[in-house]
């Protein structure tokens, strides 16, 4: 083979991996921008499900305490008959 054909063989190799290369560099830059998207998005949703368990606390103390109320309602009126 010729060295003028050599050559060209390297600099079409060349060629070829540095398009690989930049089509690569492209996909990871797609993958990084998607990752840093999810980890926005992760810590919305951990934000709104803390909100939500901060509104919800007061459920449970406050069906005891209606509870409680509608049977002193219910005592008080059995006992004054």
């Amino acid at each position: 083979m010729p060295d003028g054909e050599v050559a060209l063989e390297l600099s079409e190799l060349r060629r070829s991996l540095e398009v690989g290369l930049a089509r690569i560099d492209g996909q990871l830059a797609l993958l990084v921008q998607r990752n840093d998207q999810m980890d926005e998005d992760v810590k919305d949703l951990h934000q709104r499900v803390t909100a939500l368990e901060r509104t919800r606390w007061p459920l449970p103390t406050l069906s005891v305490l209606i509870a409680i109320g509608a049977l002193v309602i219910g005592a008080w009126g059995a006992f004054s008959r």
